[in-house]
């Protein structure tokens, strides 16, 4: 009886955390407990009863960032643990798990499948094929599927499916249901290559707006005072207030194709909104100018919100009075787009900015008065000129990452990020720059780092070119000058 009392206990417990931490501005309170992670972790391995394992890791899953998720290596157990539930559900005719319905399972599954540690597991396990076959009976199962679309090994599994891929046709055409079109275009948006594929070139220099503002709904209120000051300043903006109907994929590409600058209001609903991750993907790809404003409290950008904004700087509207934060953020619009420096927040009682480095703080300065010379062939570049050009070029978190490379490395290193396997790359240089920075990699840095390098490759060969041509011409003059000789 003792021991039932206290299972009981336990998984009222468990019950009451799993609802405060549905609550997103509290997942920070939960964050900032190291024993809170540690305790639901161990009750989850070590507890006998899959309920109570089950709200553990559904807590965990709401409350961890991916980085934290990796390092307590939940996300194999989790996986591991609830598929095994999901298919004995599935497969009972029931449609439960000792007691616990599959459609419960489903909604706790929702929110760790926007979890990249946990997409990537699925697809190791190879479990696409149980959700398609269920997706049917549960269209909770779409939704979660548009999360795991994101993965790129995801991708290829969903695209080999031909019966699956009509199906997602039919449904964004024909289904009644507003929700499920939504679904499906999204799927289909993350599988489709020809967005990734149109040119630059097919849309016209004038755009029809200078911002597109891309937020969370629970945000709206902010977002609808941010866009009448901006409005009231002269921008043209692009936001969507009543949730587009119809194909809200291609009204969401048509409208950042006809912006200049997005504007991403960065919450821990934004990073787990599939409509969001899609929309920032995109405006990362058309190379729009990127500026992240902060607007929940305590929020630190995890997953691939941290990937893709990297160490841009952003504007805390959390941090300031809303009037102090519309001034830096309008100065910041009026910068000119370039990578910025590092993530950290925009200050204007401070007339210079700071980069933070480990313990260090260093200020940065503005450009010296004495330009640096570099060797003209960059195989000559020692590690300190490598250096210099980084810090030169305000790539701040690159130079820490290459602190040993000298010019061939840097040569060596240009090729192998051209010519290699993109996902693969993008792995080893994010699992070094936390390594050596303890920082994530910001993409934004790195093709700027790219573009700099393929300039500097392309003087070098001008150069050269100019050189061979010279001497060319002497032994032209030459041989001229001795036959006139002769």
């Amino acid at each position: 009886q003792s021991s039932n009392d206290d299972t009981k206990l336990i998984d009222f417990c468990l019950f009451s955390l799993q609802t405060l931490a549905q609550n997103q501005d509290l997942i920070w309170f939960f964050r900032s407990k190291i024993s809170v992670p540690d305790t639901l972790s161990t009750i989850a391995e070590l507890s006998i009863h899959d309920k109570i394992c089950l709200r553990a890791y559904i807590i965990l899953g709401e409350i961890l960032c991916n980085e934290r998720l990796k390092d307590l290596k939940i996300a194999d157990n989790l996986s591991l643990f609830f598929y095994d539930m999901l298919e004995h559900a599935w497969r009972h005719p029931s449609k439960s798990y000792k007691q616990i319905p599959i459609f419960h399972l489903l909604r706790g599954f929702l929110t760790l499948s926007k979890i990249d540690a946990i997409q990537q597991k699925t697809a190791d396990l190879d479990k696409i094929p149980l959700f398609i076959e269920i997706c049917d009976e549960y269209p909770i199962t779409f939704d979660i599927l548009w999360a795991l679309s994101f993965n790129s090994d995801i991708q290829n599994k969903l695209r080999s499916n031909t019966a699956f891929m009509a199906k997602l046709v039919h449904l964004a055409k024909q289904c009644d249901n507003e929700q499920m079109r939504k679904m499906t275009h999204g799927i289909l948006w993350n599988l489709e290559s020809s967005h990734q594929d149109r040119g630059m070139s097919e849309f016209s220099e004038e755009k029809q707006f200078d911002i597109m503002i891309s937020y969370s709904h629970k945000e709206k209120v902010l977002c609808k005072q941010i866009y009448d000051e901006l409005t009231k300043a002269g921008y043209r903006i692009w936001i969507d207030f009543d949730q587009m109907h119809g194909n809200v994929m291609d009204a969401m590409a048509q409208a950042i194709e006809q912006s200049n600058v997005i504007i991403i209001c960065m919450s821990e609903q934004y990073r787990r909104s599939n409509y969001c991750r899609a929309e920032a993907h995109y405006a990362f790809q058309r190379q729009l100018k990127i500026v992240p404003i902060l607007l929940q409290k305590h929020y630190k950008p995890d997953g691939w919100l941290s990937f893709l904004i990297g160490q841009l700087l952003y504007v805390d509207f959390t941090k300031h009075e809303f009037v102090r934060a519309m001034k830096l953020l309008m100065k910041e619009l009026q910068t000119e787009q370039m990578p910025e420096i590092l993530m950290t927040a925009l200050d204007s009682s401070s007339s210079t900015t700071s980069v933070f480095s480990g313990k260090e703080e260093i200020p940065l300065k503005g450009p010296l008065s004495v330009p640096l010379i570099f060797p003209k062939n960059m195989l000559d570049w020692t590690r300190k000129n490598v250096h210099d050009w980084l810090m030169e070029n305000n790539l701040i978190q690159m130079s820490q990452l290459l602190v040993d490379c000298n010019g061939s490395s840097l040569l060596y290193l240009s090729d192998f990020i051209k010519n290699g396997e993109t996902k693969q790359v993008l792995n080893l240089l994010q699992e070094e720059s936390l390594r050596r920075t303890n920082e994530g990699l910001s993409l934004v840095e790195l093709s700027y780092f790219q573009s700099l390098l393929d300039q500097q490759r392309s003087v070098m060969r001008s150069k050269v070119s100019r050189r061979s041509l010279r001497n060319t011409n002497r032994r032209k003059k030459l041989i001229s000058s001795c036959c006139q000789i002769i």
